[in-house]
């Protein structure tokens, strides 16, 4: 008989205000179908274990579960490690020399071999980080060069501009992939985690007429900007790689490619033991770039056959099938061309890198018509979505439309999916926010045809993620921030504030002013999912939501609103450019590491880039800020805000 628990199906679970949910029995049935759980308890993965420099090897196939991670442990005879550069570490007892390198090796013993991770366990986190910058909606932030998008051009004169100010980084929407034929808006529902958007790209040349007419509408149409780069990208790939400006592009595109597959051979190193069967896809595409080729590859079927791939010829469904490897040789340009996309990205996102530190978001999940859904299709849940439930400012719960990773396969895959997700938000990156943080402990699933209130939890494996998480950090000398707003066990934040990943604290929140925030914390007034100072002062975001008939909390509404007053000990009619430098003001004092304003709070815009629970009814994720950045950097509320900011934070 199927355990729920052993499977990490959650009975129920403590809603925001306390209330114990039980979930419906169908709705447990539902998601252990989705898992494909038939025994009573998952599959052991022997062949996988976890250990940091100094200590024991590990081996418990469900790396939370209250066992002796040790018992009946082979490796307690002496075995050795491969390393990752080709070394040859003998081990006695199971136990690590201290100088143990970090990385993804292979474990031999006399009963076989196993990948071993070995992680410092905690994240890269300077002693004396004490930093402040702006959070900016990229899509939104367009200058008069912009072909209607904020792009990476954009990017760069930003980052310099804040470095400028006493900025020291900048916080940034998702720049994954989207689907290659159809911009989605939301960057929390990308095509592929592991690459980025090339709508991003900075075109060389002149502005065409098109683009000045795209910049003049605030609603930025995505899918005519693409029409529009598409062929000026076409043009400059053609030129560079058929050598019309010399071999030396072309030469340094193809060590781009080579360079990927090196940088992440470790992954590949790892699993070169694994079992046909279990990793079917996977060693297709076990390094960098095979991995790049999968999605290039990818991008020119969805060309030809749209979306979504589940639509596309039953031969072409399978990432390792011969039909694909076919269709890759006949279509070997166009592959070739979404594989120099990414090269561009790379080059342009490095240079704005430059300037300051630049904080990479990672979303929760992508698209199940996208091409990591299609990569490691195994890897995922078919049929259910991940969501949250509901709380005090979204009432009927969330449902985002994305299909969770399944933490069994996801294991018995030895994580590579989720190493080259991570790997690629720490390119080019001072730092990381990882959305919606508690997705590694458990995540909200919805069972198919379910609305978002029908849901429950299910657990992960988080201290191997978390593990892997940290890994990926040190080796990037990057830091974390994790998305822990909403409801959040005490266990994720006590492994958080363990494996130094920094927590969030907003001003919207918090029951306490910004002075008593932890260290080990960014902070900030508000987020893309909740009100903007001005919409809040005026009422305006609440009326909004009212006339959606999203039936809003307008009680906890209010309580923000009062509590702002109170803190800045304003009146109510105050001017909301002062209460704007004022919150600013007071997000300063805070101790927290990191202190960061939006954009768009900073030039004092009234709607928000995101309301939950629409789609239709407003362009989420698509509106330009105002005003231009050559604007930007002249506004006097823009002036204030930062000055506010620096001076609050050099007093404290």
């Amino acid at each position: 008989m199927v355990d729920p628990a052993a499977w990490g199906v959650e009975p129920g679970y403590h809603a925001y205000n306390g209330e114990w949910i039980e979930a419906p029995r169908q709705t447990v049935e539902a998601l252990l179908n989705a898992m494909g759980a038939q025994d009573e308890r998952p599959p052991d993965v022997p062949d996988l274990c976890f250990a940091r420099p100094g200590e024991r090897i590990g081996g418990s196939a469900n790396a939370d579960a209250d066992v002796d991670p040790h018992a009946d442990d082979p490796t307690a005879r002496r075995c050795e490690v491969l390393t990752e550069a080709g070394d040859v570490i003998a081990i006695d007892d199971g136990l690590l020399p201290p100088d143990m390198p970090l990385g993804y090796h292979r474990l031999r013993t006399d009963v076989g071999e196993s990948t071993l991770i070995v992680s410092p366990g905690r994240c890269y986190l300077p002693p004396d980080l004490k930093t402040w910058g702006l959070a900016v909606q990229l899509y939104a932030a367009r200058s008069e060069a912009s072909w209607g998008i904020g792009d990476l051009g954009d990017l760069s004169r930003l980052a310099e501009w804040s470095a400028r100010q006493g900025a020291g980084m900048l916080l940034l929407n998702p720049l994954h992939a989207s689907l290659p034929i159809v911009q989605t808006a939301s960057p929390y529902y990308p095509s592929s985690r592991c690459f980025r958007n090339p709508l991003y790209l900075r075109v060389d040349g002149s502005q065409p007429p098109e683009a000045k007419l795209l910049n003049a509408d605030r609603v930025i149409d995505r899918d005519a900007v693409w029409r529009l780069k598409l062929p000026a990208l076409e043009q400059r790939f053609h030129d560079e790689t058929s050598g019309r400006h010399g071999s030396d592009r072309a030469a340094a595109f193809d060590r781009s490619v080579a360079d990927r597959s090196v940088a992440a051979r470790s992954v590949a190193h790892a699993h070169a033991h694994a079992d046909a069967h279990a990793h079917a896809d996977a060693d297709a595409h076990a390094d960098g770039g095979a991995v790049l080729h999968g999605y290039a590859t990818f991008c020119a079927i969805s060309e030809v056959h749209g979306v979504p791939w589940q639509e596309w010829p039953e031969e072409l469904r399978r990432p390792d099938s011969e039909a694909v490897q076919r269709f890759a040789v006949e279509h070997a340009d166009r592959v070739r061309f979404h594989q120099w996309l990414q090269w561009q990205v790379d080059l342009q996102l490095g240079e704005a890198g430059r300037h300051l530190d630049l904080m990479q978001d990672i979303a929760i999940g992508c698209d199940p018509a996208g091409a990591d859904a299609w990569l490691w299709q195994d890897a995922f849940a078919t049929g259910v979505r991940v969501g949250a439930p509901p709380d005090e400012f979204n009432t009927q719960g969330q449902d985002w439309g994305l299909p969770p990773f399944n933490p069994w396969r996801l294991r018995q895959r030895h994580y590579e999916p989720f190493i080259h997700l991570v790997r690629n938000g720490f390119r080019h990156a001072g730092g990381i926010r990882f959305d919606h943080v508690m997705g590694l402990f458990r995540l909200y699933w919805i069972p198919p045809e379910a609305d978002a209130g029908a849901g429950t939890y299910v657990r992960y494996p988080h201290r191997e993620l978390l593990d892997i998480l940290a890994l990926e950090s040190v080796r990037a000398n990057a830091y974390v921030v994790g998305e822990d707003l909403g409801t959040v066990e005490d266990l994720c934040r006590e492994e958080m504030a363990s494996r130094d990943i920094l927590s969030y604290r907003l001003l919207w929140f918090e029951p306490n002013p910004p002075q008593h925030y932890p260290k080990r914390a960014l902070a900030a007034v508000t987020t893309h999912d909740l009100p903007t100072i001005r919409g809040l002062w005026s009422a305006s975001d609440l009326a909004e939501q009212e006339r959606m008939g999203l039936q809003p909390n307008v009680e906890s509404t209010r309580a923000i609103h009062e509590k702002l007053q109170a803190w800045l000990d304003m009146p109510e009619d105050a001017a909301v450019e002062d209460v704007i430098v004022a919150a600013h003001g007071l997000l300063g004092e805070a101790p927290s590491h990191i202190v960061t304003a939006t954009l768009d709070d900073a030039i004092g815009v009234e709607e928000r880039p995101n309301v939950p629970g629409t789609t239709d009814e407003r362009p989420n994720w698509s509106l330009a800020l105002p005003k231009t950045i050559e604007e930007i950097e002249t506004d006097p509320l823009v002036a204030r805000v930062v000055h506010a900011i620096k001076d609050r934070r050099t007093q404290h």
